[in-house]
């Protein structure tokens, strides 16, 4: 892929989304929304990738994974 991996995490202590990456030094955000959470990145991504001198790739991708252990009655 040509384009910087986003890792979206579900928090259940926190009740949040977390998004990081590894391939941009710095991205650590979260949110109670992963609709509000993907936009976020899409606004800091951009100043991060620049601040960090790194080379502008075209897309970022978003992969997201959401476990939790539900008890039935």
């Amino acid at each position: 892929m040509e384009g910087y991996n986003i890792q979206l995490g579900w928090d259940n202590e926190a009740e949040v989304w977390i998004a990081t990456s590894d391939e941009i030094p710095g991205l650590i955000l979260e949110d109670e929304s992963a609709d509000r959470l993907i936009q976020r990145v899409i606004l800091a991504a951009p100043e991060l990738i620049e601040l960090n001198s790194m080379e502008r790739r075209q897309d970022i991708y978003f992969h997201c994974d959401r476990c939790e252990r539900v008890a039935l009655a």
